[in-house]
């Protein structure tokens, strides 16, 4: 009877190490990098930022290898973005709709990781997006790569179109200079345990 309780109770132990060790959860606050581009009719354009909130959680396998994405939030204010060009970004907080939605947001509770530790991992995710107050399903596909220190360097990037968005693209100087549909979201961020 003694024996069975041990038994049990290793066993037990056993559920909760490998539990433990199956969750592995990151973050990251304002230490990336959010670019913006774009086009127009007279020049391609960036806005940047360095600010935001990134929380993701991986399941691993024993060894502590990535298998998959099991969630992924990320935030940032529309106002964080910045041009060199104030009269820009004032066109894009319009465009944005930012006095009224003020957040930029992507989540996703599911993503497929390949690759390896050695090589850098392939993340696929499909979650919602939503920008100027609209939402749609997109996939973000992302390089990561596991530092010495267990930190993980993520670098993507992915295409929209503003009309799918519900904005209208902004144009400048009475309409002579207007700015092209499709934008490009570049990021980089250091995710930390």
């Amino acid at each position: 009877m003694e024996y069975t309780k041990r038994t049990l109770l290793a066993l037990v132990a056993s559920f909760f190490v490998l539990f433990a060790a199956a969750q592995a959860k990151y973050s990251a606050k304002d230490n990336m990098s959010l670019i913006v581009s774009g086009t127009s009719t007279l020049h391609d354009w960036d806005m940047k930022s360095s600010k935001g909130d990134c929380a993701a959680a991986f399941a691993t396998n024993a060894a502590g290898v990535l298998t998959s994405l099991t969630s992924l939030q990320f935030s940032t204010r529309t106002e964080f973005l910045k041009s060199d060009k104030s009269a820009m970004d004032k066109n894009a907080y319009k465009a944005l709709k930012a006095e009224a939605n003020p957040v930029i947001s992507f989540t996703a509770n599911a993503g497929s990781v390949t690759g390896s530790e050695a090589a850098g991992y392939q993340i696929k995710s499909t979650g919602k997006l939503t920008i100027a107050g609209a939402t749609r399903d997109e996939e973000i596909v992302a390089f990561c790569k596991v530092n010495p220190d267990k930190s993980i360097t993520v670098t993507g990037s992915t295409k929209i179109s503003m009309k799918d968005f519900g904005m209208t693209p902004p144009s400048f100087m009475m309409g002579t200079i207007k700015t092209g549909n499709d934008v490009v979201l570049k990021f980089n961020l250091t995710l930390k345990k």
